[in-house]
């Protein structure tokens, strides 16, 4: 069983900054891709950005510039930080991991985290 954890939503007014965390734990091996997405009411859930395994990062065209992906291997954890942040930028802010559950597999199983909702206010 993977168990996500994520933290670090609120309410910020517009330029202000945000770091969210997502904190994976439980039978994982490796995880290998990670990546965050967001889901506005009535909009569809979009990346935000992705990092590999090796660190290799890509973002929305929206975000870049303004949002930095990070993780740490060693506490299977990844960070989303926000600066300059927009109304247009509220939403419920999801962590997604690619996991290896044992050694040796070449098979990866996604789990999503709860969500965390962030709020800019113009």
């Amino acid at each position: 069983q993977v168990h996500l954890v994520e933290s670090g939503g609120g309410l910020v007014q517009a330029g202000g900054s945000l770091r969210l965390s997502c904190a994976a734990s439980g039978s994982i091996f490796r995880i290998n891709a990670m990546g965050w997405y967001r889901q506005a009411p009535g909009n569809k859930r979009e990346l935000v950005a992705t990092i590999s395994s090796g660190g290799s990062t890509n973002y929305a065209d929206s975000v870049k510039g303004r949002f930095s992906i990070s993780r740490d291997n060693v506490k299977n954890t990844m960070y989303l930080e926000m600066n300059s942040l927009k109304p247009e930028d509220t939403a419920v802010y999801y962590c997604n991991i690619d996991v290896y559950l044992r050694y040796g597999s070449a098979v990866t199983y996604p789990y999503w985290g709860q969500g965390t909702q962030v709020t800019v206010s113009s």
